[in-house]
Parts: C-alpha cells; sequence; structure tokens
C-alpha cells in the first residue's frame, strides 16, 4: 500500500491489485506496473507464481524485493535463501551501472537504503545487468532497459531509502510516460459523476460517525446528490466521551435527515462473552447493518447504504479481488459484513488513504475541527478494550481516554501526533491506591507519528506531560492503578492493538 501511496504524491494514480485481478488481463489498462515485496519466500514450493506476460516487456515494470525475485525465477535467474540471515535494515547499494531508473549524479555513489528479505537473486535472468550491489547482497539491483524491465531488492517507497521517491518519480514519468491526473479537485468531479450515475434519483443512508472518513463523505455524497441523503447516527455505547452530542451538533445543518438512534444495548449484548477482536468485529459490523436496514425501512424509499470506506480498510481486510495480501485485520465496515445485505452499498471513498480523505475535505469545504479530529476504529472502543466489552469496562475506558486527549490538547501535542488513545488491558496488577492495597486495571496510552498510516513511529511525548496523564487517571479513576506507554511502531505492531 504504502508504494501506491508515494505514487499518488507524485500525482499519478495507482491501484493495488492481486496476481488474479482481471484488469491486469485488460489491454491499455496500465501504463506500468510495480510488483510489490511479500511476506513470503521466493524458494518455496509454493510460492506465488509469476504470470509470465506481466514481464514480456508489454508495459515497463518495477520489480520490488519479492516482486523482482518473482520476475528473476519466471525470466531463467535464479533465487537462494540469504547465506548467513535475513537482511534486514539499513545498507548500502553501490551503483555499478547507470539507468533510467537513477540521477546521473549518482552513478558513483553508494545509497543507503532500507532492505528486508530472506532470499537473494543469485544469477540475473537474460537481458539483465547489474545496476547495483552490496556486501551482503549480491544483486542490488538490476535492469533489462530494452524492455524496461527494473528490479531492485531494496525498498524506495520507505524514507530510509536515500532518493527513494525520485526512484519512483523516474519510472513513472521518465519510463512509464504517465501524466499528473490524480488531484483531489479532479477526484472530486469523477467522483461525483460516478455517485450520479451509480445513484440516479435514488435516496441513500449514511452511517455517520463523526469522525473524518464519515464527515467527508457525506460532504460528498450532499455534494453530488443534494436532497438524497439521509444521516444516521447510530450511538452504539461503543463511542467517546460527548462524541455523540458533538456529532449531533455538527451535523445539525441536515435538519431532519439526520436521524439520531439509540442503540447501545443492542450493540453491548451482541458483545457479550465474546473476546476474540474478529468475533467481536464481526458481531459490531452485523448489528450495525441491522440497526441500519431497519431505519432504512422507517425512512422511506432508501436503496442505498453509504459508508466511510477508505483503501487501507480495504486492503488490510485482504478486499482485493483475487489478493494474495495477509488479511491483518478485518473491519467492521469490509469484513464485518454479512454476506447478503438487504441494500445496496456505496462506498465513495473507497479508493481513498487517510490523508487524501482530509485533503478532499477541504476541498469541499468539511470544517476544519472535524478534519483535525485523530482517526476513530469503527468498532470503537470495543477494540480498545481488550477481552471482553462491558459497560463497567466502556465507561473506565473512555474516562481514561478523554483524560489523555485533554492532557494532549492542553500541551499543544494533540496535533503534533497522528493518533492518540488509551486500552484498557485485561489483565489486573497489585496497586496502593489511599493506603490501601489494591488489585485493579492496567491501562496503556498509545500516541504514533505518521503521514500515510501504513507505517507509524511512536511519538516521543515528554515525560512530565506522560507523568501527569498518569497520576490523573489514576487518582481519578479508581479502576486502574498502574498506566503503561507503548513504545512499539507499525511495523511490526499495527496502531490500534486489536
Amino acid at each position: 500500500m504504502l508504494i501506491a501511496r508515494r505514487l499518488r504524491q507524485l500525482e499519478v494514480f495507482s491501484e493495488v491489485l492481486g496476481p488474479k485481478d482481471a484488469k491486469l488481463n485488460e489491454p491499455g489498462a496500465f501504463q506500468g506496473l510495480v510488483l510489490s515485496g511479500g511476506p513470503g519466500s521466493a524458494t518455496c514450493a509454493d510460492a506465488p507464481q509469476l504470470d509470465p506476460q506481466l514481464v514480456d516487456g508489454s508495459v515497463p515494470v518495477l520489480a520490488i524485493c519479492y516482486g523482482m525475485q518473482a520476475m528473476t525465477k519466471v525470466l531463467g535467474g535464479q533465487v537462494q535463501p540469504c547465506a548467513d540471515r535475513r537482511s534486514y535494515g539499513q545498507s548500502l547499494a553501490r551503483l555499478t551501472n547507470g539507468s533510467a531508473l537513477f540521477d546521473a549524479e549518482s552513478h558513483s555513489e553508494s545509497l543507503p537504503v532500507w532492505m528486508s528479505h530472506g532470499d537473494q537473486v543469485s544469477k540475473l535472468p537474460d537481458g539483465f545487468t547489474l545496476l547495483a550491489e552490496g556486501d551482503s547482497t549480491p544483486v542490488m539491483a538490476m535492469a533489462n532497459e530494452a524492455k524496461k524491465l527494473y528490479g531492485l531488492q531494496f525498498h524506495p517507497e520507505v524514507t530510509h531509502t536515500k532518493g527513494g521517491i525520485d526512484m519512483l518519480r523516474r519510472f513513472a514519468f521518465d519510463i512509464c510516460g504517465c501524466a499528473t491526473s490524480w488531484t483531489m479537485p479532479s477526484y472530486e468531479q469523477r467522483a461525483a459523476a460516478q455517485i450520479r450515475a451509480q445513484v440516479g434519483d435514488e435516496k441513500v443512508l449514511l452511517a455517520l460517525s463523526g469522525g473524518v472518513d464519515s464527515a467527508v463523505a457525506a460532504a460528498l455524497l450532499e455534494s453530488a446528490i443534494p436532497g438524497q441523503l439521509v444521516c444516521v447516527l447510530v450511538d452504539n455505547g461503543l463511542m467517546r466521551a460527548q462524541e455523540v452530542e458533538q456529532t449531533r451538533q455538527t451535523f445539525a445543518h441536515l435538519g431532519d435527515r439526520l436521524i439520531c438512534v439509540d442503540a447501545a444495548t443492542e450493540f453491548i449484548d451482541a458483545l457479550a462473552g465474546l473476546i476474540d477482536p474478529e468475533q467481536k468485529r464481526k458481531a459490531i459490523g452485523h448489528t450495525f447493518i441491522r440497526v441500519l436496514e431497519r431505519e432504512a425501512k422507517q425512512s422511506g424509499e432508501v436503496q442505498w447504504l453509504a459508508q466511510g470506506t477508505i483503501y487501507p480498510d480495504v486492503i488490510e481486510s485482504a478486499g482485493s479481488p483475487g489478493g494474495l495480501a495477509s488479511s491483518i485485520k478485518s473491519h467492521h465496515n469490509v469484513g464485518g459484513l454479512p454476506e447478503k445485505l438487504n441494500i445496496k452499498i456505496i462506498e465513495p471513498l473507497r479508493l481513498l488513504f487517510k490523508d487524501e480523505v482530509r485533503v478532499l475535505g477541504a476541498t469541499l469545504g468539511v470544517n476544519q475541527e472535524v478534519l483535525g479530529r485523530h482517526p476513530f476504529p469503527g468498532p470503537g472502543l470495543a477494540v480498545r478494550i481488550l477481552g471482553e466489552v462491558t459497560r463497567e469496562r466502556l465507561e473506565i475506558a473512555r474516562a481514561a481516554d478523554a483524560i489523555f486527549i485533554e492532557e494532549l490538547k492542553s500541551r499543544g501535542w494533540y496535533d503534533k501526533v497522528a493518533q492518540a488513545f488509551v486500552v484498557l488491558l485485561p489483565v489486573s496488577a497489585v496497586g496502593v491506591q489511599g493506603d490501601n492495597r489494591t488489585y485493579e486495571n492496567v491501562l496503556a496510552l498509545r500516541a504514533v507519528c505518521t503521514a500515510d498510516f501504513m507505517t507509524a513511529d511512536w511519538a516521543r511525548i515528554p515525560d512530565d506531560l506522560l507523568a501527569n496523564c498518569s497520576a490523573r487517571i489514576t487518582n481519578e479513576i479508581k479502576q486502574i492503578n498502574r498506566v503503561v506507554y507503548d513504545v512499539t511502531s507499525k511495523p511490526p505492531a499495527t496502531i490500534e492493538w486489536e
């Protein structure tokens, strides 16, 4: 996904496809192809195989990491496991030959690059030239310039690779001949036209959460089909403190087209006894659809259900047709939906990354306070409470989250981090509160910095601010006697804990 996001930063439309996607066989469907890395080993007998037609020279190809190894094998080269160990982290690539992929000034340089692989190319395919080598990896880059086939063992899409974005720029513009056609104003026009063609004069019901995604989806739909949108704010009992009332005020301009539904008991009952996060997500997804279908019937002739699903939701749920991506987690509005629905689904933001959604929202005139809110998962606090979700545990998590966010805002740190929240853990610890021994809940604080939410680093919040958060939480919430701070990046962790 990060490769696609980097190309879009260059204003080139890019899409993540699985190896069985029908679009790969459509003539002229794309101007260039990037074969990405992956979690598997190219040397395994059951390793995913590359269609030889994809690397026959009919379109330019940039093969990265596993993609380079797969291309090597199908074109007659050889791949073998790394001799000593898996190569992970920073390394140096010594450029040995000139190429359209690298700028002329860097041809004699050793470039810092980021590696993550367990296999390596041991023999180049016929027609290929070695472009770069390294101490632990003999083939760092290779190319068949005549067929415009390029392979990189390192990852140009990460910021740790010097000049990586420039390599992607040269591939997209100089080698593939792409144009800068991907901007939010142009997307708004195309999306609005598609919505009108898809919906016609029928009514659309939008599940409004008050978060960035659903708010921007509402603005786009209202702009495309004015007067045909009905918004439903479902109070599922899993939202942050004051969130229902704030959302009601923000969208009060919709008048009687804003419907507020108190379904907290229904959702909490559906979660009773569930511990596994996937089961919780699916229970929420099924209840969510049941409530919306009921509201659709009561609202009259509503034929469409709109959702604020965005691109990472789809890919993390392995939603790409024919995809081989590992399913990280199902999202309540993707993998958590029932197989059969009595209403048609429309997802106007399905192709956008989170930062693109914010840009689109600004283009549509969405309130900046709404656009600046930290992301909140569709299942809400249910996936920030590890273990069973109960009313008592919801109130504990809700109160602690409010304190954490209030402290971040008071010290000017809320806008410095991309996302911050608390996680109520399913463990208890011994403590001393009011000179008494206690055995109460452990709470984790989580705050990350990221530009695209595909990778993230933990935020270096000042010690005194963290100390103040801990003191307030343990003093004001008697059911918590221990607070910890999560210092794990993504990867290896995800941003959310469930």
